[in-house]
């Protein structure tokens, strides 16, 4: 399509093309993968931070293999850009479609635009990327079923992993004791009592947790501080400082902390209970132990899901990074206590 003399700088602009968005969809990739594992819709990743002054700035090394792996399948099984054509075309126009459809749904229930306005404005669009999407629809036995198929397999982790931390959360509420209870029962007949904070990271607030159970029935010890600490992720981009802590006292030098992180922020739990000093709490940041529960996840036959789900569930949940790893826990003063869970 041009003369010789042009091949050559048009080669050279579309490469710096290539790159640029490349670069653009791995770190749209990293920061819309770290949003959905914080709103708990796929297990915990690696996230490494590769800026001391940008939060944003991030690298998920799963992320990007899964990136590369799918590329060079998607380049080996078409063989040719024109051939990629039709996984292109569909891929775009469901976009389109999801793009206006939750359009309408922004303008009309959380900026509260009149129905009739949401529906014309958001109705004209509709019909553009109908008329897009049906003429690539032909074009989905000719390629646009990779596309497809790629979100077929995404929707179905998110939605198996989210429905299995449902029915673990339920299962574990069955079989909860409440923790203001269980401390009062303790203290009747207090154990011994050894010097520095225990940090528990408690999933359920106001639940006891497992490694505070384990940990006095085999150690048979009780810190002279502890923290009962559970982590909530909001739906939110950005949750400020001044609402990033609540805290309430239990007693006998205890106290229920939960801490508030939008999906933007990042979780750090040491330096966020730095803001305890604040609410009367002295921490010794350096002294501090962090108990973590890892539950093994056992799937059941007719309970919950189908048995392949919580099969899927079950390896996801086993595979998942480390809860210190997500929270920014110091490696050296972590203890993981486990216990088999069925769902």
């Amino acid at each position: 399509m041009v003369p010789s003399w042009a091949l050559v700088p048009l080669i050279g602009l579309a490469t710096c093309a290539t790159v640029i968005a490349s670069q653009a969809l791995i770190s749209a990739a990293y920061a819309v993968t770290k949003q959905v594992v914080q709103l708990g819709y796929l297990p915990r990743q690696r996230i490494l931070h590769t800026s001391v002054r940008d939060t944003g700035q991030i690298y998920v090394p799963f992320v990007n293999w899964a990136l590369y792996g799918g590329i060079v399948s998607a380049v080996l099984l078409f063989g040719s850009s024109s051939a990629l054509a039709s996984a292109y075309g569909i891929a775009v126009t469901i976009d389109m479609l999801i793009t206006t459809v939750l359009t309408f749904f922004v303008i009309r229930y959380a900026w509260r635009y009149p129905w009739l306005l949401c529906v014309a404005t958001t109705g004209a669009f509709l019909v553009v990327d109908g008329l897009f999407f049906s003429t690539n629809a032909v074009k989905v036995i000719n390629g646009g079923w990779f596309p497809l198929a790629i979100g077929i397999v995404m929707f179905t982790l998110m939605t198996t992993w989210q429905r299995g931390r449902q029915l673990l959360a339920e299962r574990l509420r069955d079989e909860a004791i409440d923790l203001k209870l269980f401390l009062d029962s303790v203290f009747l007949s207090p154990p011994t009592r050894v010097p520095g904070p225990a940090v528990f990271l408690n999933t359920e607030t106001g639940v006891t947790p497992n490694a505070l159970l384990h940990n006095l029935k085999h150690n048979k010890v009780l810190h002279e501080t502890n923290l009962f600490v559970s982590v909530r992720h909001h739906e939110v981009p950005w949750i400020g400082f001044d609402k990033r802590v609540e805290v309430e006292t239990l007693g006998h030098d205890c106290w229920r902390v939960v801490l508030h992180f939008g999906f933007k922020n990042h979780p750090d739990v040491p330096e966020a209970l730095k803001l305890l000093r604040s609410h009367g709490v002295q921490l010794d940041e350096m002294e501090a132990s962090y108990f973590l529960s890892r539950e093994i996840v056992l799937p059941r036959r007719g309970a919950g899901m189908t048995t392949w789900r919580e099969k899927l569930f079950a390896g996801m949940h086993r595979n998942a990074a480390s809860a210190a790893d997500f929270l920014n826990l110091p490696a050296n003063r972590v203890v993981e206590l486990g216990a088999k869970i069925e769902i």
